[in-house]
C-alpha cells in the first residue's frame, strides 16, 4: 500500500509510512477560518503521497466535517484512495449549549461511521478511533459497535485515543486494538509515567502508539518565538503551555533542542520527530502541516539517526529545564485525557 520511497512500520498486517500526516490543521484549530486554503492543502496531500507518506489522520470533529470532506474531494479528484492508509475518529459532539461532549454508545458510533464514510467518499476506513472515552458508556459497548462495523466491512482496524491503560486493557478483551493515538513528544511524556502506566500496557498488549502533536503543537519547531507569533484567533492561545505565565519557561527547552539539533545538521522540529521515531518501531508520529515546505522538512526526520546517548542527552535537556510548565490542554479538555469508562452493568 505504501510507496517504497519511505521507510515503513506496521499497523496490524499493513505496512504504513513510519511517519504519518496529521490533517487537522488544514481545516481546524490553529488559525482563523479565512486562512484555510483547500487548494494548497490538496497540494500537500499530493506531495505527501508522492513522498511515500501514506498514513493520513483526520476526524469528524475537525471543522467539524470539513477536513473529512477535503480529503474526500482529494480522493475523488485524484483517484488515489487505494494508496492511502486512512484513519478517522468519532466521539466528539456539541451540546445544545455549544459545549463539547463525548458519545460512545452503539447507535452513535455506527451512525458516526456511516456519516464519515459519506463525507470521505469511501467504502471503508482503514483505522477507526474513538477520539475520547465516553465516561457514561462502558468501553465494551463502544468496541462491540466498532466490531459490528468491521464485520460490515466499513472499517478494518480499531483504535482508541487518550484512553487510560485500564480502558485499553478492557477494550482488548473485546477485540484487538491496533493503535492508540496519544500525545507524545519532548513536550509530553505522560504515557511513559508510572502513574499512567500507558506505554508499558500498550506494549504488553501489542498496541501501536500513534503520536499526535509530536511537535508540541508547533512549539518544538522553533518557529514560535513569542505569543505575538500566534494569530489572535489561534486556539493555542488558550493552552496553558502557550500562556504568558509559561511561554518563556517552555521556550527554554526549544532553545536546548535547537542547540542539539544543530549538531545533527537538523532543525529542532526534525530532531523532535527523529526522537519520537527512535523510541521504537511501535511509535508512528503524525505531524501536521498546511505547507509543502514544512511537510518536506518533517519527512527528512526519518534520516536522522539517534543513538542511546542522543536519547539520554535529549531527556537530560528536558530535565534540566524542569520539564514542561502548564497543562497540555485547557481545563475542560484535560478532563478527557487518559479517559476511563464505567463498568458494564
Amino acid at each position: 500500500m505504501v510507496s517504497a520511497k519511505y521507510p515503513q512500520r506496521k499497523i496490524g498486517d499493513d505496512h504504513v509510512s513510519a511517519q504519518g500526516l496529521g490533517c487537522m490543521g488544514m481545516s481546524f484549530s490553529y488559525t482563523s477560518g479565512e486562512s484555510y486554503n483547500d487548494e494548497e492543502s490538496a497540494k500537500v496531500l499530493t506531495r505527501a503521497l508522492d513522498l511515500g507518506i501514506n498514513f493520513w489522520d483526520t476526524a469528524d470533529v475537525y471543522g467539524p466535517h470539513t477536513n473529512e470532506k477535503l480529503i474526500g474531494k482529494w480522493f475523488k479528484d485524484t483517484g488515489r484512495r487505494k494508496e492511502v492508509f486512512l484513519a478517522t475518529k468519532f466521539g466528539h459532539t456539541r451540546g445544545s449549549d455549544g459545549s463539547i461532549q463525548v458519545r460512545g454508545d452503539k447507535e452513535y458510533v455506527k451512525q458516526a461511521c456511516y456519516d464519515s464514510l459519506e463525507r470521505l467518499g469511501v467504502d471503508q476506513i482503514d483505522l477507526y478511533y474513538q477520539h475520547r472515552v465516553d465516561d457514561k458508556t462502558p468501553i465494551e459497548e463502544t468496541v462491540q459497535a466498532m466490531v459490528e462495523l468491521k464485520n460490515e466491512g466499513k472499517i478494518r482496524y480499531l483504535g482508541l485515543s487518550e484512553c487510560s491503560a485500564e480502558t485499553l486493557r478492557r477494550a482488548v478483551k473485546v477485540h484487538p486494538i491496533a493503535a492508540a493515538q496519544m500525545e507524545f513528544s519532548p513536550f509530553a511524556l505522560e504515557i511513559e509515567s508510572e502513574q499512567t502506566d500507558f506505554l508499558r500496557t500498550a506494549r504488553e498488549l501489542g498496541v501501536k502508539i500513534v503520536a499526535y502533536s509530536p511537535l508540541g503543537r508547533g512549539f518544538l519547531t522553533g518557529a514560535i518565538k513569542s505569543r505575538a507569533d500566534l494569530d489572535e484567533t489561534d486556539g493555542r492561545r488558550n493552552h496553558p503551555r502557550f500562556s504568558e505565565e509559561h511561554f518563556a519557561d517552555n521556550l527554554k527547552l526549544v532553545t536546548k533542542l535547537t542547540e542539539l539539533a544543530a549538531k545533527k545538521g537538523a532543525t529542532p522540529g526534525q530532531l523532535a520527530l527523529a526522537w519520537v521515531l527512535s523510541q521504537g518501531d511501535d511509535f508512528i508520529p503524525i505531524p501536521g502541516t498546511k505547507r509543502i515546505k514544512y511537510l518536506e522538512e518533517n519527512a527528512k526526520a526519518i534520516d536522522i539517526q539517534l543513538t542511546r546517548e542522543d536519547d539520554q542527552e535529549i531527556r537530560k535537556a528536558i530535565e534540566s529545564v524542569g520539564g514542561m510548565k502548564g497543562d497540555r490542554y485547557p481545563p475542560v479538555m484535560m478532563s478527557k485525557l487518559f479517559g476511563d469508562s464505567p463498568l458494564p452493568q
